[in-house]
């Protein structure tokens, strides 16, 4: 036996096989004396003993008298091959009957594998099961779901190779974002979930109450919020960009990075009821900083998930979608160019394509329009500007033809807008004036409309949607198989 933490793994261990799940002792818990199965496939040095933990793939018994075990722990796309030998205490009355999604423990000898397509398996010299999977009813059997099937399996469906890479992909984008910001000298804000003031003014919000709706509904009078929590209206945020400028006009760089949520109901692949926004605001950039920031943003986190997340890169480019690496790389290497939206609207409105939706100046582009752009017209990232005010936002800085806003989204080829953004109003009479013709009351921002009361500055921002990057730089259909619980019109399970 090697090791004092050596696995015993015999015949006479009932309480191994009594019920489901096996504890573990308190010494199993040291991970010192576990790796992963990524490290395992990679490892450089052979012919020591090591241990590994996770859940079986498949398991097919050999004439030899040992049977292969892959096993995958989440680490990487791909398994690690385990030689389990008949001479194994546990071989008869539990190695062969192992079945797809029993937990185990492995330990053994790694050893340089024979085998095409894999540089190491491990040799069992013990092999001990933590819980078992029926296989009459473990849904993930050796077969293609569709990915409208597996969100029925929420739960279950990242032990599947493609959205295993799909979350190995958002984790690295997450801590990518960190990175960079850390780099670059912002301070991570968390700003508020729960807010009174409606960023977009589209009044797309979910309501936060403690009344009794039952009671509401049943007196048919109107709402007291004197009885709610908040003692007036409360929303989930739809940004936390607004909060975030406090926080710039008194930190210099900081940025927000957490769920937002809009009430929107809309059926589509790019949409979601809750989703996670990236936010950074800037003290003293303006628009041209800001695009500046954006392009350099979107570079590092393409470049560090390249560069950390290669095998899941080439599955998703083989198995999803023919050419994305080379896709992500052209963002990467390809300066940004740049383009008004009032040349963006000319150049659309000569082109001879057909679209469904109509072109003319004023009107906010679509998604088709985008992706002409930056994928037939310019074959490559794009960054337009100066948006007609009549479509933005009030908080957007007034340019001094007073029609636009010193506005940009950033477009990349396969999706289109992927950023959007803007040097923020940063004049106290023009701010209030844009308020005022969007029938926001002063009152209900007077904490915004203080900071350029005292000591204003020029500032800017921008915000990416999490899932739209992820689902843009894997390639994945729907958006609703980048997040791990979707929530949807209609649809709240887990």
């Amino acid at each position: 036996m090697r090791g004092k933490t050596r696995l015993r793994a015999n015949a006479a261990n009932d309480n191994f096989r009594k019920s489901n799940v096996t504890s573990l002792a308190p010494e199993d818990y040291n991970m010192a004396d576990w790796i992963s199965v990524k490290e395992a496939r990679q490892a450089e040095s052979v012919a020591t003993d090591r241990e590994v933990r996770g859940w079986v793939r498949t398991r097919r018994d050999s004439k030899g008298g040992f049977s292969f075990i892959e096993l995958n722990d989440g680490s990487s796309l791909g398994n690690l091959q385990v030689i389990a030998p008949a001479e194994l205490a546990n071989y008869e009355n539990e190695i062969q009957k192992l079945t797809a999604g029993c937990s185990v423990i492995v330990r053994g000898e790694l050893k340089e594998s024979p085998a095409k397509g894999q540089a190491t398996e491990l040799h069992a010299d013990e092999i001990r099961v933590l819980g078992w999977a029926d296989s009459e009813t473990y849904p993930l059997q050796k077969k293609r779901h569709s990915f409208e099937k597996l969100r029925e399996w929420a739960h279950l469906r990242t032990r599947t190779n493609t959205l295993g890479a799909v979350m190995r992909v958002r984790d690295q984008i997450s801590q990518s974002i960190h990175g960079f910001f850390r780099e670059n000298r912002f301070l991570y804000v968390h700003t508020p979930i729960i807010t009174a003031s409606d960023c977009e003014g589209a009044g797309e919000m979910f309501r936060v109450t403690t009344l009794d709706l039952d009671r509401l509904a049943a007196s048919g009078g109107p709402v007291n919020y004197s009885h709610d929590f908040f003692d007036k209206p409360t929303y989930l945020t739809v940004s936390g960009q607004l909060e975030g400028e406090t926080y710039a006009t008194s930190l210099g760089r900081i940025y927000t990075f957490g769920p937002t949520f809009r009430a929107e109901n809309s059926n589509t692949s790019r949409h979601l009821a809750e989703f996670w926004m990236v936010e950074p605001e800037a003290a003293f950039f303006d628009l041209a900083d800001n695009m500046d920031l954006a392009e350099r943003f979107l570079k590092y986190v393409f470049s560090e998930t390249l560069n950390h997340c290669q095998e899941d890169m080439e599955f998703f480019d083989k198995m999803i979608e023919k050419g994305k690496l080379e896709q992500v790389k052209a963002v990467i290497e390809k300066p940004f160019e740049h383009m008004t939206y009032t040349d963006a609207i000319k150049i659309l409105e000569s082109c001879n394509e057909k679209f469904e939706y109509e072109i003319q100046w004023g009107s906010d582009l679509q998604a088709e329009h985008e992706r002409y752009l930056t994928e037939k017209h310019v074959g490559g990232p794009l960054i337009l500007t100066d948006y007609p005010s009549s479509i933005k936002p009030f908080y957007m800085r007034l340019s001094d033809d007073e029609k636009t806003v010193a506005a940009m989204d950033v477009l990349v080829p396969g999706v289109g807008e992927i950023i959007g953004g803007s040097q923020r109003e940063e004049r106290l009479e023009v701010l209030q004036k844009r308020m005022a013709a969007q029938s926001l009351p002063e009152e209900d921002y007077w904490w915004y409309v203080d900071l350029r009361r005292y000591g204003t500055v020029p500032h800017a921002g921008f915000g990416l949607g999490l899932e739209r990057a992820v689902q843009y730089i894997t390639g994945m259909n729907n958006i609703r198989d980048v997040i791990p619980f979707p929530r949807t019109p209609g649809h709240a399970e887990f």
